[in-house]
């Protein structure tokens, strides 16, 4: 089996996968990230007790994100792909896969977004509000500075997780180190070329999960 491989005849596709992998992720990670932390501070906000507490609100944003979270990623695929036309205007290849998963991205994001901004001390928030300060700059001085350190474990957590869903992307047509491996290897039983794959996911991984760590670290020591 690792005598008939065909690895060495695949590099530049594996390269090519890579490429696809990382500016997937990049740009999922950062249409998603905005989307998601405004749709986690407007969960957060409007929570009883909050500094925007609006009851309907909060049950019709809460609804949304627990409609569309629990959906399995290839069935979300499949779901949106209709509006995937509308808005990028083909419901398959990269393009279609980056519109499902930043949607995908944005429910998930805002709950993490949200039970990390649970997690800051009210006292504080009630300190700022004593001394006069509105509730926007409350919002932006206190609340996210005082989250900022588990955020960034929740968006290295999520980046783990896109990577993850990559590999769905070859249901419509999309690339990645995911679907060259389901391809390549998995289909041909090549084991070097799912294993190479493999490695650089996880060593992908790996580096983002690092560098997250250490980012947080040196937030919560400040």
């Amino acid at each position: 089996m690792i005598a008939d491989s065909r690895i060495d005849e695949l590099w530049p596709l594996v390269w090519q996968g890579t490429w696809e992998t990382v500016y997937i992720v990049a740009i999922v990670l950062t249409l998603g990230g905005v989307l998601g932390l405004l749709l986690g501070l407007a969960l957060y906000v409007t929570r009883s007790g909050g500094l925007y507490a609006s009851r309907a609100t909060n049950l019709v944003l809460n609804l949304l994100v627990n409609f569309f979270r629990p959906i399995p990623f290839v069935i979300f695929i499949a779901a949106v792909q209709p509006l995937a036309r509308v808005v990028v205007g083909t419901g398959i290849g990269n393009p279609a896969i980056i519109f499902a998963l930043t949607l995908a991205a944005t429910f998930g994001i805002s709950r993490i977004v949200e039970q990390n901004l649970v997690t800051v001390d009210p006292g504080v928030i009630e300190a700022a509000r004593s001394m006069g300060a509105g509730r926007g700059r409350i919002v932006r001085t206190v609340v996210l500075p005082e989250a900022l350190g588990p955020l960034v474990l929740g968006y290295t957590f999520v980046f783990v997780a896109i990577v993850d869903m990559t590999a769905i992307a070859g249901v419509v047509g999309g690339g990645g180190l995911g679907n060259f491996a389901l391809q390549y290897g998995f289909r041909q039983f090549d084991a070097v070329v799912t294993w190479t794959a493999v490695i650089i996911i996880v060593a992908l991984v790996q580096v983002v999960q690092l560098a997250g760590n250490v980012a947080a670290r040196r937030i919560l020591r400040r």
